[in-house]
């Protein structure tokens, strides 16, 4: 049996924060020996809105080279992290509109199986950080993926204090994730590998 892994971790950032997250993701998975594509949806904002924040501006320029992910992407994963800002408790409508897109893979039954984990970001503490992963949840449950959260199995998720998926409270950009939410975010994409890993071993 191939125990190989692929993992695409796919993310909304618009001025970093969510971004770096995702990297670290991705580090991680690749360190816990998957294959690793990392990739960005597609920027819906008018360039006019875009250039009011100097933030997002910057982001947007500094992560050119990030590809935009594609349905191909999805297809190729054993499993799909999602990142996004929170937007009222919702994920942002970039992630949406990729998410949208997946119907053709739905319809082929080829979503099916995958395992799902997602993590966020939010100006404030409260600003609807697990209400924004449990909307990115509902859509594994359409696809019949398997959720894998971090849970509090491991003795960072104490510290972290999130079940659902590595969150950070970023004060709208200006407080990057930390070594708490660094290390979170390590388990959880390590953790999604090893039960990927286990699962297609079963199969």
């Amino acid at each position: 049996m191939n125990s190989s892994v692929n993992v695409a971790v796919i993310y909304y950032s618009s001025t970093g924060t969510v971004f770096e997250l995702a990297k670290a993701a991705a580090t991680a998975a690749e360190k816990a020996g998957a294959e690793v594509r990392l990739r960005k949806v597609a920027e819906l904002a008018p360039q006019e809105a875009i250039a009011t924040n100097q933030g997002w501006s910057t982001h947007l320029a500094a992560t050119q080279h990030i590809r935009v992910a594609t349905l191909d992407d999805l297809d190729w994963a054993d499993a799909v992290m999602l990142g996004s800002p929170t937007r009222y408790g919702l994920p942002a409508a970039q992630l949406k509109q990729f998410i949208d897109t997946s119907g053709p893979l739905w319809a082929r039954g080829r979503l099916a199986n995958k395992v799902g984990s997602s993590f966020t970001a939010t100006a404030t503490a409260h600003g609807g950080q697990e209400s924004t992963i449990l909307a990115i949840n509902n859509t594994f449950y359409h696809w019949g993926a398997v959720i894998v959260p971090p849970g509090y199995a491991d003795p960072i998720q104490f510290e972290a204090g999130n079940p659902y998926g590595t969150s950070h409270v970023s004060r709208n950009g200006e407080i990057p994730p930390g070594q708490t939410e660094l290390a979170a975010i390590d388990f959880q994409a390590s953790r999604v590998v090893d039960i990927t890993r286990r699962l297609r071993t079963e199969v």
